[in-house]
């Protein structure tokens, strides 16, 4: 039997940042090549050593301006798909609450930032960032054919 073709992984975090009144930022991804969809902030976990939480921070900072401590962020879920044709692991992390404006700060990819209502999001939503939205809020429908792991739950005293 001939061995398979190994694809590295593709991982990232889609960071969830709510305001103090429970909006949620979503911006317009106009990425070359792709159809128009609304996605949350974040990319790929690409830096030696990086963690998602840094990972997370990073780009929110690099696509929205947005400058929160990575030790705020928190993992809720660790999402795969294979929707690439290879497998794709993203976190779902949770940011603090902020009304920190967003700004757009990679134009080629983005569209403008918006806040949203969690009960009236806009579509359609950039697949991995329908993922992380259906891990973190109750009846969001979440793509299928993916696989979600929650990771909030602790031990008794932790």
């Amino acid at each position: 039997m001939a061995a398979a073709a190994t694809t590295a992984p593709v991982l990232g975090a889609g960071v969830i940042v709510p305001t103090t009144d429970g909006r949620v930022l979503l911006g317009r991804r106009i990425t070359a090549g792709e159809t128009p969809t609304w996605s949350l902030p974040g990319g790929k976990v690409d830096q030696p050593g990086e963690s998602f939480e840094q990972a997370a921070a990073r780009e929110l900072a690099e696509e929205t301006g947005i400058v929160l401590p990575p030790q705020e962020m928190r993992v809720l879920a660790v999402l795969l798909d294979h929707r690439l044709g290879r497998p794709r692991l993203t976190a779902a992390v949770l940011a603090p609450p902020t009304d920190a404006p967003a700004l757009v700060t990679e134009p080629h990819s983005c569209a403008g930032w918006e806040r949203f209502d969690v009960d009236a999001l806009p579509g359609p939503m950039f697949y991995p960032s329908g993922l992380v939205l259906g891990s973190w809020l109750p009846g969001f429908a979440a793509p299928d054919g993916a696989f979600g792991y929650d990771v909030t739950a602790r031990r008794p005293g932790n």
